[in-house]
């Protein structure tokens, strides 16, 4: 497998990464742009413009878009977080002009027809309302908000119904001049696939496109805030968690090890402590959460509101109990479960392109497998403790809540224990 990636002249970057053995090929387009760079007016719109995008160009209407992928077996989707919105398409490498054709049309001629944006901004608001309805949904909406409270990162992706209800055409064609310009695009292609040919096709189609008009981000402050929401279920949907920042791939891979021996499966400390031994919960995990200038490294659980307290003190206990110390069986645990993952993940093409975008956007270059092998091996006990106790030193907690009671521990009570082992 061979990872190229070249610039064209102006400005766009191509990545890709040929698979000989491979039978498909997935191409995307990453744009630079997602909830955390739109105005107090635009709460939503990124999101929008990436269910536009396939609603009509100068030359296809809907329906052809969705027609002439599915013509020739491909399949086609997107999606949009709080610094990206990706357009992407797997399909059989016969087919690759076509694929690079729709990709270009639909970001460079899109119509964006009103009909449709009227239609679409129905369906977005039952998206909406079907987020609003879901607790486990909810809850980490509520989180952001809670981490990042008055900061572009705190919003909902989807927006809300106000926001969305008033967007117009020239608001769309705002936001794409903004942000959709060559300098802002990543092209990744993964599978079979040559680099310099695919680089003709993209030239042709995407060469004469322009810059946009980029506007810097504001960074964003921990809020450690707390956001609770009263509903009359039967359990109570927690999410808390603390900031975090990785600077290399190898801190990227320690907080992995971290998040797997702390709530990433059946053998984490969290599934045995909490649900195993105590039976506080059904379902409890942690996550890491990056982005551009930082993250979020936190754990979800639905828990009975009664038991809410005693399951955040046990989480709380395991952190502090991971700062103080790790296993040398758990750090070999953490490394064959992060290895087997990454090299299972090479035999999807979607996978590995999404995972050259991943890490270009994170660090500005892709990595070799050999080089990410590397950094697996590198992990140790002593770094997966510092980064525990990095966590947890000087930090207070943000903390979300929906469920029948709002009747929780204090996040500095929270912070506390994470402090005593």
């Amino acid at each position: 497998m061979t990872i190229s990636v070249s610039k064209l002249g102006n400005g766009l970057k191509i990545a890709t990464r040929s698979m000989p053995h491979a039978t498909s090929v997935s191409i995307g387009i990453w744009v630079n742009a997602g909830a955390r760079d739109e105005q107090d007016n635009e709460q939503g719109i990124a999101h929008m413009l990436e269910h536009m995008a396939f609603k009509g160009t100068k030359r296809r209407d809907a329906q052809a878009i969705a027609t002439e992928v599915e013509n020739v077996g491909g399949f086609m989707n997107a999606h949009t977080s709080r610094e990206e919105t990706a357009y992407y398409l797997r399909l059989l490498p016969e087919h690759l002009d076509l694929g690079v054709d729709i990709l270009a049309d639909i970001l460079t001629e899109s119509t964006l027809p009103n009909d449709e944006i009227e239609r679409e901004r129905g369906v977005i608001i039952q998206e909406i309302g079907q987020s609003l309805d879901t607790p486990d949904d909810l809850v980490f909406d509520l989180f952001a908000d809670a981490c990042y409270e008055g900061h572009t990162l705190g919003r909902p992706i989807l927006g809300t119904v106000d926001s969305v209800s008033t967007f117009s055409r020239q608001d769309l064609e705002a936001f794409l001049r903004r942000y959709y310009g060559a300098g802002q695009m990543l092209f990744c292609a993964a599978g079979a696939l040559d680099h310099d040919d695919l680089l003709r096709r993209i030239d042709a189609r995407l060469g004469m496109i322009s810059d946009a008009t980029f506007v810097t981000r504001q960074p964003a402050l921990w809020a450690a805030g707390r956001k609770l929401v009263k509903r009359d279920l039967e359990q109570s949907h927690i999410v808390f968690g603390l900031p975090t920042a990785v600077e290399s791939v190898a801190d990227r891979f320690s907080l992995i090890a971290l998040s797997t021996l702390y709530g990433g499966g059946m053998s984490s400390r969290l599934f045995q402590q909490v649900r195993e031994k105590r039976g506080l919960c059904y379902s409890i995990f942690s996550f890491a959460a990056l982005h551009s200038d930082g993250g979020t490294f936190g754990v979800y659980a639905g828990t009975s509101a009664s038991q809410v307290d005693e399951m955040l003190s046990v989480c709380a206990g395991e952190l502090a109990g991971l700062a103080s110390g790790v296993k040398d069986d758990e750090v070999a645990r953490a490394k064959a479960q992060i290895r087997a993952n990454l090299l299972m993940s090479r035999e999807s093409v979607s996978s590995c392109a999404d995972a050259l975008a991943r890490q270009i956007i994170l660090f500005g270059h892709p990595q070799s497998d050999a080089e990410l092998l590397d950094a697996i091996d590198g992990i140790d006990g002593k770094k997966i403790a510092g980064m525990a106790a990095g966590l947890i030193v000087g930090s207070t907690p943000s903390m979300a809540c929906v469920g029948p009671s709002l009747d929780l521990m204090p996040n500095s009570e929270l912070a506390a224990r994470f402090l005593v082992a």
